[in-house]
């Protein structure tokens, strides 16, 4: 019998380790592992990830005989609907990748049984080389199922080309956008200037008003539930709704760099990641194009006092696999990628941050070393935010994917609604001032009234 439960502690002491790092699954370029994978950075055509992935395949995985291949480039929401697809089994759907990146709520989607645990595959010395504050966000309980391999921060991002040409005319400068209150004046300013062009464009209106609520001294969320009747709330939500509702903020669905390229806004706030997509040139109405500088300042801040900005960024997942030598194969290229060489290469190719102190250090020790003048613009002012800004990441909760995005969705419907009911009665003669002050009263009762019942 003691023999008996001896064997029994051993195997079951062995399976807690198979299947990573510690695995004696025997990796060969003779009987090679191909980890199909979906991730997030970049196009097809222009992916820092992918010309990383083409370096490990050459070196290191041609050695262990690994293959990562690429199926797929895409949104992260795209990538959530299709891993959903795939773990419910919907006609149609796609096989699940071995590997992908996503934010922490795609582990709600799939469930946590189906993922491989990266802390039984790293040692407590290969994991503590990471930033803390990175790491720790792909916890869930006692097991680390998404490891970090890049985030991002936000930033106002200018077009200085055409600014300069605006701030000429109305005196209105770049050091006048490091506030909200700034960006606003100048956004409206802009419209009357550009007789009826929006100035900007917010991508995210939840990160606005998460941080916005943070620096009035209080929470967006509590219980898992939006606080839009909050003081705080009201405080950042005027000056917001007053732009959109006058016309200085873009309201359509989609990224703002799109709108960068025909010159339909000239700023934004968004991730770093997005100098990725920040064009070189405008193209305007007559087909005739302009080459342009753009610029990355700090988020904006809201009081005085406060200065925060959210950081975020999903990170890597593995799918658990039966055949152990693919969970090792995983492992080798999760601990290949987030070296400080390679995440360095990746990162400072696509507006991210590394994820390793070490990398962290060494990027910001000579930020000089960016090659392309944008970028080294972006990390210039992330490195700003790093010494005076608090970093936020975003609350998990039950539901809060779908808040979010309904959030943002009633905030584009209301404030879209509004300013179309002020052009039509300003236009109609109606008194502006007093228009505008109804307008910003009810399109936050509206907003108060579509969460309510969302049930948010």
């Amino acid at each position: 019998m003691k023999k008996i439960a001896f064997l029994l502690c051993f195997i079951i002491f062995i399976s807690c380790f198979s299947g990573c790092g510690q695995s004696s699954a025997e990796l060969s370029p003779k009987d090679p592992v191909t980890l199909t994978m979906w991730h997030v950075y970049g196009s097809q055509t222009k992916s820092p990830l992918n010309d990383v992935i083409i370096e490990f395949n050459q070196t290191i995985g041609k050695e262990k005989g690994i293959t990562i291949n690429v199926e797929s480039v895409t949104s992260s929401s795209a990538i959530d609907n299709a891993l959903s697809a795939s773990a419910n089994g919907e006609p149609g759907a796609e096989n699940m990748p071995d590997l992908f990146t996503a934010y922490p709520r795609v582990v709600e989607l799939i469930g946590k049984d189906r993922l491989l645990s990266w802390d039984d595959c790293f040692s407590d010395t290969e994991l503590s080389v990471f930033r803390k504050d990175f790491l720790s966000e792909g916890y869930f309980g006692e097991d680390l199922l998404m490891l970090p391999i890049a985030k991002s921060a936000e930033a106002f991002y200018l077009n200085k080309t055409l600014f300069d040409r605006f701030s000429t005319a109305t005196g209105v400068t770049v050091d006048g956008l490091n506030t909200f209150d700034g960006v606003f004046d100048a956004a409206r300013k802009y419209y009357d200037w550009s007789d009826g062009q929006s100035f900007m464009q917010i991508n995210d209106y939840y990160n606005y008003a998460y941080v916005g609520m943070k620096a009035h001294g209080s929470e967006l969320i509590r219980n898992g539930r939006l606080r839009l009747d909050d003081d705080a709330f009201r405080t950042i939500w005027v000056p917001l709704a007053e732009t959109a509702i006058y016309g200085g903020i873009c309201l359509e669905d989609g990224y703002a760099a799109a709108r960068w390229k025909t010159a339909e806004i000239i700023a934004n706030t968004g991730s770093t990641a997005d100098v990725l997509y920040q064009p070189d040139e405008v193209i305007y109405s007559d087909n005739t194009t302009e080459a342009i500088e753009s610029i990355a300042l700090p988020y904006p801040t809201f009081t005085d006092n406060t200065a925060g900005v959210i950081y975020r960024g999903g990170g890597l997942f593995a799918v658990k696999n039966s055949d152990d030598r693919k969970n090792q194969a995983a492992y080798i290229f999760a601990k290949w990628l987030t070296e400080k060489e390679h995440n360095l290469d990746f990162v400072t190719n696509s507006g991210y941050l590394p994820v390793t102190s070490e990398a962290f250090d060494t990027l910001f020790k000579d930020i000089n070393t960016i090659e392309k003048k944008s970028y080294r613009s972006v990390y210039k002012a992330v490195d700003t935010m790093l010494e005076n800004y608090s970093f936020y990441a975003l609350p998990l909760y039950d539901g809060a994917s779908d808040i979010q995005l309904n959030f943002e969705k009633n905030v584009k419907s209301v404030l879209s609604s509004a300013h179309n009911q002020y052009i039509k009665r300003v236009t109609g003669g109606d008194d502006p001032t007093d228009v505008l002050n109804e307008l910003v009263e009810t399109s936050l009762m509206e907003l108060m009234a579509l969460s309510a019942e969302q049930g948010a």
